[in-house]
């Protein structure tokens, strides 16, 4: 039987644990290391380097070197080399695949299993790009598990006591916040939120601006057009960032990089932890609104967590510990190690999953209920989002509602998947439309086409539209690459926040129109049945009433009243109001006939 393992998949580097005598171990690559840099070169023969040798040949081939390449799963992005496109999902394998070599050889068996974690708020786009880095890799992978709750499965193990956890995590690429809900034996994630473009490589990127921009200034040299000088800078600059959350100054001395007229140009400066916190304040910041967002949609105040876990290596700046104190008015737990821990959790589940009895009787036994990270919808009339699973609803998750037609005898109808919180389908990510063909004809309203959305454990989702009465039905795997980018997903709750207001005036906008439209049917429909039974000037006034009305609906509006939504509600409610007055008589003939 081969082995199951856990593997955080990092940004900057990455991890592997498994269930060995009862315990977890963590499992040290070939060259020794408990952890493996993240990274991919081709050398100029053509051998692909994976990890630290990758790592330590990018200062002389950094052009065929890549790294973070999470920051790009599930997007079209792709690198060429020698003539070849690769994927993102190609270059993850290739480091995936090393892994599972390497845990071979330590545990001296196939690995044939994994469990392998993603940040929090990765969309499924996202989610089926790592899962299939793993096929690729030789894997079978039995879940994909949000990288905190792996996190809090870990603290979970020995700390049983029935409490409530926020996992704070800063990695290489990615930030997520998740609360989490530790009772007994199941461990339930109650909200999540993050921002997947804020990580270590940011706060990097701000001490290589500052070393680029002072060398500008002393030496009159931009390194930024030198590739190779630019390697050693961002190396340096990681390497300083470390010794500053130890230290108060760190030097970086970078000799012969560069030359000038005058010969060999060397790079000598220090840098104190003053003025790095002081380049890196708005980033730490930026953790704050996914925090208490994470904590208002669990419902809970700060005062009622037991504890606060910092996961990822950049939760070791000093800046960013004692933000996580002062907005959470909680020391951080040390208990976990902010490198490992994931992993430690993905084995546990992988243990869990595998079914194996490994002597530990609590692995196997624990439940996790983890969640979906956004908001999903289908497009219905008028444009509207109307949402069918709401954000931290707990996986997995089935829900089904039935709609009917929108327009008389209609043999098909277009289903559009919708993600994110905005009430109007055009201000959310279309993330999958498939038609359901063969509906019986009917009048608008009278089929019943019920769709339901299914996501599992990993947060993959499968759409399906079925008519009720001919059985007809059709259905869609969200697994394609047109997906919410992980800007895109943050940018969806900022818009959802900025625009709340908006949003529901033009919500409120296209009910008062449909409910307008629906008048005007009306009235269209009793003219034809009932019209003659009127007054003449009666009969005039609905239809001069019923021509305003529709002119109004129609009328396109101004660049002012588009910038007013409420007041094109306005002119509709008016204009209704006024033919709902006129009209009223002859729809209560047109009524009196029908039921008789």
């Amino acid at each position: 039987m081969g082995a199951t393992i856990g593997i955080d998949l990092g940004t900057t580097n990455s991890c592997m644990a498994a269930m060995e005598g009862g315990r977890v171990t963590i499992i040290p690559n070939a060259e020794g290391e408990r952890t493996t840099p993240s990274v991919v070169a081709f050398s100029k023969e053509g051998e692909r380097l994976v990890g630290s040798i990758a790592q330590r040949q990018a200062v002389v081939n950094p052009d065929r070197t890549i790294s973070s390449v999470k920051r790009h799963m599930g997007s079209k992005w792709k690198v060429r080399v020698d003539g070849k496109s690769f994927t993102p999902q190609e270059i993850s394998a290739m480091i995936l695949r090393k892994m599972r070599r390497d845990a071979e050889q330590y545990l001296g068996r196939d690995v044939t299993d994994a469990v392998i974690t993603v940040p929090a708020y990765f969309d499924d786009s996202q989610r089926q790009a790592t899962k299939d880095a793993g096929r690729i890799a030789g894997l079978n992978v039995l879940r994909i598990i949000n990288e905190p709750t792996s996190a809090a499965l870990a603290y979970g193990l020995d700390n049983g006591t029935p409490q409530k956890v926020m996992v704070y995590d800063l990695g290489g690429g990615t930030f997520d916040v998740s609360i989490i809900e530790i009772g007994d034996d199941v461990i339930e994630v109650l909200a999540t939120s993050g921002d997947n473009h804020l990580g270590g490589d940011d706060f990097d990127e701000r001490l290589v601006d500052h070393v680029v921009q002072a060398f500008k200034r002393e030496q009159g040299e931009d390194l930024r057009r030198n590739a190779m000088a630019m390697q050693r800078v961002m190396e340096a600059a990681e390497q300083a960032k470390k010794e500053l959350s130890a230290g108060f100054s760190a030097q970086i001395n970078l000799p012969f990089i560069s030359q000038n007229s005058q010969g060999p140009v060397h790079l000598d400066m220090t840098v104190t932890r003053a003025e790095f916190e002081q380049m890196t304040r708005d980033l730490v910041e930026r953790t704050t609104a996914p925090v208490r967002m994470a904590l208002d949609d669990a419902g809970i105040a700060p005062s009622e967590l037991g504890c606060v876990l910092l996961v990822g290596g950049s939760t070791r700046i000093p800046a960013v510990q004692e933000h996580v104190r002062r907005i959470t008015g909680k020391e951080p737990s040390a208990s976990v190690n902010p490198d490992e821990c994931v992993a430690t959790g993905a084995a546990i589940q992988g243990d869990t999953l595998s079914g194996a009895t490994t002597g530990i009787v609590r692995s196997s036994s624990l439940l996790l209920l983890d969640v979906t990270p956004l908001s999903l919808s289908i497009e219905t009339v008028g444009g509207v989002a109307t949402r069918l699973v709401e954000r931290n609803s707990t996986l997995p998750v089935h829900y089904s509602k039935t709609f009917s037609t929108a327009a008389s005898f209609q043999t098909s109808v277009e289903i559009k998947v919708l993600q994110g919180e905005r009430p109007m389908a055009k201000d959310n990510k279309a993330i999958g439309t498939f038609r359901l063909k063969g509906i019986k004809r009917a009048p608008a309203g009278v089929p019943q086409i019920e769709v339901t959305f299914d996501i599992d454990a990993n947060g993959i989702l499968t759409v399906s539209a079925k008519d009720l009465d001919t059985g007809k039905e059709q259905s869609i795997t969200i697994d394609d690459s047109d997906r919410m980018s992980d800007d895109e997903v943050q940018q969806a709750i900022n818009d959802a926040e900025e625009y709340a207001e908006e949003d529901e005036f033009r919500r409120a906008t296209m009910e008062v129109r449909q409910r307008a439209e629906k008048l005007l049917s009306e009235v269209d429909s009793a003219l034809s049945a009932v019209g003659k039974q009127l007054e003449k000037s009666e009969k005039k006034q609905v239809k001069a009433d019923a021509a305003e009305l529709r002119r109004v609906l129609m009328r396109r509006p101004s660049k002012k009243e588009r910038a007013d939504p409420e007041e094109e509600g306005r002119r509709i409610v008016v204009a209704a109001e006024k033919l709902d007055r006129s009209s009223a008589r002859l729809r209560e003939l047109a009524s009196q006939q029908q039921s008789s």
